[in-house]
């Protein structure tokens, strides 16, 4: 019994699954509701669950077809996306700089299609590796590394739009520097 319960503990696991629901669904209640659903699913699950595996990828994976389950079974949630948008967008933005600049960047993360966020969640946040996250995403890899690829392109332009003079240096994770 103590075998069990030791080789399925997923407390320490918590912060990745409610930092993944967080970037697949925009919004902290709604990620901590996907992050009950898919402990709930884990927990029935278990047995399925195989010893020496990896835990997190696991739990990552589960995660991620709850969302995806939500997405088929409520089309509306394209309408409350566009009215948290709305609001947002009228928001008075902070006058210092790196605030102002952290905004932009991770407003430009969640602009980017959920394919391409997921994908890049998984690998430059989570620290999966490529084969990890395509076997989440259940897809194959190359799929996987041209999504990583065209989100850290759209994150580069970010950058580029940027007058020389107020340019910080964004490093993409596991991208190239230029």
């Amino acid at each position: 019994m103590i075998g069990t319960r030791n080789r399925f503990d997923v407390i320490g696991q918590l912060g990745s699954l409610r930092r993944y629901a967080r970037a697949l669904t925009r919004d902290e209640a709604d990620a901590e509701d996907l992050v009950q659903d898919a402990l709930a699913k884990a927990y029935e699950r278990r047995a399925s669950f195989r010893s020496g595996g990896n835990l997190r990828a696991w739990l990552l994976s589960i995660l991620h077809n709850a969302f995806v389950d939500r997405i088929r079974s409520r089309r509306a949630e394209t309408v409350r996306i566009d009215a948290v948008k709305q609001i947002s967008e009228t928001q008075v933005q902070p006058p210092q700089e790196h605030v102002v600049r952290l905004a932009q960047v991770r407003q430009a993360f969640f602009d980017l299609p959920e394919d391409q966020r997921a994908a890049l969640h998984l690998v430059a946040i989570e620290g999966l590796s490529y084969q990890e996250a395509a076997d989440t995403l259940k897809i194959p890899l190359g799929t996987l590394m041209s999504r990583i690829g065209r989100a850290r392109a759209s994150l580069r332009a970010l950058e580029a739009d940027r007058p020389p003079q107020s340019r910080t240096h964004l490093k993409i994770v596991g991208g190239r520097d230029e």
